[in-house]
């Protein structure tokens, strides 16, 4: 059982940047490929970047690629999610979840534990 808690997020102007953290319980956060999804009013949820159990891989939706970077301390059980440059199309609740196989994974199912969100809202 792994439970997640996201934080960070906030309001921020366009260009400006916020880093996102999600801070899980039990020992075995390493053994987990842990996500980051997104979902703006009226949308559905969708994802944003993957990172590997030992940080070596990542993966990123073309949408954030460049501009957001998801990275992970397993010593202190969080992953984060750096995000520069941000739009106002990136206003959303941010997600975090954890997945117990070793590839990454856009998609939502497979992922194990999801944390509650965390609101992220860019003004013009």
């Amino acid at each position: 059982q792994v439970q997640l808690v996201e934080s960070g997020g906030g309001l921020v102007q366009a260009g400006g940047s916020l880093r996102l953290s999600c801070a899980a319980s039990g020992r075995t956060f390493s053994s987990y490929s842990m996500g980051w999804f997104r979902q703006a009013p009226g949308k559905e949820r969708e994802f944003v970047a993957a990172i590997s159990w030992g940080g070596s891989t990542t993966y990123y939706a073309d949408s954030v690629k460049g501009r957001f970077t998801i990275s992970r301390d397993n010593a202190k059980n969080t992953v984060y999610l750096q995000m520069n440059s941000l739009e106002p199309e990136d206003t959303a609740v941010y997600y975090c979840a954890a997945d117990r196989r070793p590839s990454l994974s856009r998609l939502q199912a497979r992922y194990d534990y999801w944390g509650q969100g965390t609101q992220v809202t860019v003004s013009s």
